[in-house]
């Protein structure tokens, strides 16, 4: 059952156009509509291995007028293209523009080892979850779930943000001081910023909530796919850890139900690294039945139930003095 931490009645998309990708090669046109149901916790890719990295024939240096170093700068235009494979060693996050954003990148990972990926960086169209269309990353939550559900090496074509996007990290006071330090003005750049700060964090927060009240209705309602957009959207936006666990098992949940079970593992692994405890109701949530199903579920639990482990423990140990033995 996806846990609680609205929605509206029509599909987040219904149908995305298909993009051609600029190195000419022909994909097809695709009208298949986006699915949009799901529920549950939090998920994330580990590192990937590289298939082939490409950069784009149309990047260019095309300024863009007010740069944003707020100096009236331009600021270069940079495309990119990429194909990988799973597993993938970047981390997502939704930028205030409802976009997709390269978070982090893993050391040592195949991500790291093309040389293209760079934090900030903005995703503008992946790989279908089949075939050789390309869709555009309309929002975060679609463009996480064809990422997430890729089958087959993922296309991405990127642009490059130089470390400019609107979903860094803020800056701390220590940092604000810091650069300020000579101007004469610190206390007044410092509660400039640290409202800019807390402003930004009450958004994100009233959007995760709105996300994660509109998710569980999605997934009452058995629109999995919709509800899935949802969680994942609360997973984008910087969520605290208890939000976090919530979020994720609910995504394990739509996708138990949508019998992916491989992506619910994962999942379901996130939201017992964020803290979800409740290993009864994962023996037994219904809504779960399809994972518990699989052959790695049982490992995967173990590895987390504490509980678990020391009754083993303990069973062992009577066994070896036999305890217990009449």
């Amino acid at each position: 059952m996806a846990l609680a931490h609205q929605i509206t009645n029509q599909p987040l998309l219904s149908s995305p156009p298909c993009l051609a990708r600029t190195n000419g090669s022909n994909a097809r046109m695709a009208r298949t509509a986006f699915l949009g149901h799901s529920c549950c916790l939090k998920l994330r890719d580990t590192a990937m291995r590289c298939v082939v990295v490409r950069a784009s024939s149309s990047a260019q240096a095309e300024p863009k007028s007010g740069g944003g170093d707020g100096d009236g700068g331009q600021e270069p235009y940079e495309e990119y293209e990429v194909e990988i494979l799973k597993p993938y060693g970047l981390k997502f996050a939704k930028g205030r523009d409802g976009g997709t954003y390269i978070e982090a990148i893993f050391p040592g990972s195949s991500a790291e080892q093309t040389g293209k990926f760079t934090v900030g960086d903005k995703v503008i169209a992946t790989s279908a979850v089949f075939g050789e269309e390309i869709w555009p990353a309309a929002g975060y939550g679609q463009t996480m779930y064809c990422i997430r559900q890729r089958v087959g090496p993922l296309y991405m074509k990127m642009q490059k943000k130089f470390g400019k996007w609107d979903g860094a990290a803020e800056l701390s006071d220590k940092e604000v001081i810091r650069a300020e330090r000579n101007t004469g003005n610190v206390s007044t750049k410092l509660r400039e910023i640290q409202m800019q700060n807390y402003q930004k964090k009450m958004e994100q927060e009233i959007q995760r909530e709105d996300d994660l009240r509109m998710g569980l209705k999605l997934y009452k309602d058995g629109k999995y796919e919709d509800a899935l957009e949802k969680f994942e959207s609360v997973l984008g936006s910087k969520p605290e850890i208890d939000e976090a666990s919530v979020a994720s098992y609910n995504v394990a949940c739509c996708y138990s139900k949508l019998d992916r079970i491989q992506a619910g593992l994962s999942a379901l692994e996130e939201a017992m690294k964020a803290g979800y405890e409740d290993f009864k109701r994962i023996r037994t949530d219904p809504d779960l039945a399809n994972l518990r199903n699989s052959e790695e579920f049982a490992t995967l639990l173990n590895k987390y139930d504490e509980s678990f482990i020391n009754e083993n423990a303990i069973n062992a140990i009577k066994s070896i003095f036999g305890f217990g033995k009449k």
